[in-house]
């Protein structure tokens, strides 16, 4: 019986050091295609975002990034905090004109095939919202963070 428990414990570990090595290893595609897009980049993070792509989070200049890869290697998106001061004039008018009195509490830029994104989460009293604005001010994605305003509620 001893023996037993000897060996599923040594499968039950080799198994967690298995999992955990396949979470954080990028397939070869994606880890070149992430050298090559960004060469200078350190202390890079693997991890699985969902069934097709692959996040990593790194450093270029003191400044924290992440960027998302299909498996096959196809850039999907970039981001990265930034300071409010940053954000042009056309896209805080067309937060502020749609959110009146929230409060800005995170700034990202989302750099996309498609274009530049700022992605906002402000809160107004315990609502949260998370809302995408391009660099010609229009809304593109806005929605409620449901999680966060439940769990001020409780």
């Amino acid at each position: 019986m001893r023996t037993l428990k000897i060996l599923l414990g040594a499968f039950l570990v080799t198994l967690m050091f298995a999992f955990t090595s396949v979470k954080d290893k990028a397939p070869q595609k994606v880890r070149e295609a992430f050298a090559k897009k960004f060469p200078t980049a350190k202390k890079v993070k693997w991890e699985k975002e969902n069934a097709t792509e692959w996040e990593a989070e790194f450093k270029i200049d003191r400044v924290e990034y992440s960027a998302n890869f299909l498996e096959d290697g196809t850039w999907q998106e970039t981001e990265h905090e930034i300071d409010e001061k940053d954000v042009p004039q056309n896209v805080k008018t067309a937060l502020t004109s749609a959110f009146p009195d929230y409060e800005i509490e995170e700034v990202e830029l989302s750099e996309t095939p498609q274009g530049l994104v700022y992605e906002f989460e402000i809160e107004k009293g315990k609502t949260e919202i998370e809302v995408a604005i391009n660099s010609s001010g229009k809304i593109v994605k806005q929605e409620v963070n449901k999680e966060n305003s439940e769990k001020e509620n409780d």
